[in-house]
């Protein structure tokens, strides 16, 4: 018995389009969200880093040997790493949302970084990379970048006339 065609050819490439797409925003948004906890974390860092451990010897009942100095340059810099880290995934979560063709590369580099990141990295890396290492990834990646800067030129050419 033969089976009807259940969608036409069109409807049915739209569908993954579409699925893509939905992923692509997801990520944009969770990429925000896991900056803004990463902005939080590399500010306290910092600020630990340059308030606590420079008046450390002056608390009572901390050992004289207690290497202040490398606690302050290593609070401080591992904190202007994480705050690094959080503005390129404020700019790569921009760039997913705007669908830039740079915005992909840059995720997917923060993607592998992050997998050091557990859980909340590690859980993003994960998803990151399944949407965006996918098959046909890139030319669907393409595709919306294609139509956002065609919509983009319309605006333009209808503001113009």
């Amino acid at each position: 018995m033969k089976q009807p065609a259940r969608e036409t050819r069109g409807a049915s490439a739209e569908l993954p389009r579409r699925v893509f797409a939905h992923h692509v925003h997801l990520l944009g948004i969770l990429w925000f969200a896991l900056s803004a906890v990463n902005l939080m974390g590399g500010l306290f860092l910092l600020i630990l880093g340059s308030t606590l451990f420079p008046h450390l010897r002056e608390i009572r009942g901390v050992p004289p040997d207690v290497p202040t100095h490398f606690l302050t340059y290593l609070f401080s810099t591992l904190g202007i790493v994480v705050l690094a880290k959080a503005l390129c995934g404020f700019i790569a979560a921009w760039g997913l949302l705007q669908r830039e063709s740079w915005a992909r590369m840059v995720v997917l580099v923060l993607a592998f970084i992050s997998l050091f990141n557990i859980p909340l990295g590690t859980g993003l890396g994960v998803y990151t990379l399944w949407a965006l290492l996918s098959r046909q990834s890139q030319q669907q990646y393409d595709a919306l970048v294609a139509a956002r800067a065609m919509a983009r030129d319309v605006r333009t050419v209808g503001r113009a006339a």
